[in-house]
């Protein structure tokens, strides 16, 4: 009879640890997730900065020259782009951190009330480390555009 238990339980103890892996393993593909969201987030505010970043020199260049006068539509057009594209990086950082810091503490929860292994690691993003230097090069452009100042 004690054979039989054992028996029975061992299939029970498997599956459980079986569903606690793919529940960790879960976690896991929903923080890729998030990473390749604010990739997607970073492409387009890089496309945004950097096209209006080079519409604006462009119409600068040309004034310099005297080939165009005035100008300024054009100009003001390439700073609207970069501060949509840096508002639109903002936004997504922000968005990327409160979610992945919802994610932990539900990791940690979940850890701590025995459902979840918690040996898998859970690393710092570095997408997201590449997201805010991408942020800080958009407000440096930005800067130097608005106040005619900077390496730009």
């Amino acid at each position: 009879m004690i054979e039989r238990v054992t028996a029975q339980s061992d299939p029970d103890r498997i599956s459980v640890e079986l569903s606690e892996r793919r529940t960790g393993m879960s976690f896991q593909r929903t923080r890729m997730s998030a990473d390749r969201t604010l990739m997607s987030v970073i492409r387009t505010a890089l496309s945004l900065i950097s096209f209006g970043f080079t519409i604006f020199q462009v119409f600068e260049k040309m004034k310099d020259a005297n080939i165009v006068t005035g100008g300024h539509a054009p100009r003001n057009f390439g700073t609207t782009l970069v501060a949509i594209g840096i508002l639109m990086l903002a936004i997504g950082i922000i968005y990327h951190v409160q979610f992945m810091l919802a994610l932990r503490r539900t990791r940690s929860d979940m850890v701590a009330s025995g459902l979840v292994h918690g040996q898998s690691p859970f690393p710092p993003s570095f997408t997201l480390v590449t997201a805010i230097v991408l942020l800080a090069i958009g407000v440096i452009a930005i800067l130097s555009m608005i106040f005619r100042i900077g390496p730009f």
